[in-house]
């Protein structure tokens, strides 16, 4: 618990549920091209849709199969988005997805430290035995952070050898990261 919230931490960042509180940063960057160029979402998004989603992801609560949370530095500065998506209890599966939609905060470490920390939850807490993600090949920087955290082009599995679903670009298989 962290100021009454309830928070997975991670070395650089605290991830936590959306609150309707985070929708002004959420609307700048789902409408900035520089973030959303690498990924699903294509056109802009106006406030109220996006005030929509906040309200519902933050009223409906966080469950297996959809965990949304907000990605805050250590000191609460709200950054970007996660979650792990579409879970599937007959394989223990789920996607993965990451935004960091704060620029000043790129190249620094925080999306690493994002996707470690939600390997770690998937893995330990909730018990999944794969997770998957999808990547653009363009997106170098995500490339790399991938790879950093164990992902490997190509599959997606980690405790199983199950093929996991083609998602758009590269895809990538998990295993836990290293215990730090």
């Amino acid at each position: 618990m962290q100021g009454g919230k309830t928070v997975l931490a991670g070395k650089l960042v605290r991830l936590r549920a959306l609150e309707p509180a985070d929708l002004e940063r959420a609307y700048t960057w789902v409408n900035d091209r520089e973030v959303t160029q690498y990924l699903m979402l294509r056109y802009p998004m106006s406030r109220a849709q996006e005030e929509k989603y906040l309200t519902e992801t933050s009223g409906q609560g966080n469950s297996f199969g959809d965990v949304r949370l907000a990605i805050e530095t250590k000191e609460g500065m709200h950054i970007g988005m996660c979650g792990l998506h579409r879970a599937r209890p007959e394989d223990r599966g789920a996607e993965l997805g990451i935004m960091i939609g704060d620029k000043s905060f790129w190249s620094n470490g925080y999306g690493t430290d994002t996707v470690r920390t939600m390997l770690r939850f998937a893995f330990d807490q909730i018990n999944m035995h794969k997770v998957a993600l999808g990547a653009f090949e363009f997106n170098e920087r995500a490339m790399a952070c991938y790879r950093r955290c164990g992902f490997v082009d190509g599959r997606a599995l980690s405790r199983g050898v199950l093929p996991g679903r083609p998602l758009l670009g590269r895809r990538a298989d998990v295993r836990p990261a290293p215990r730090v």
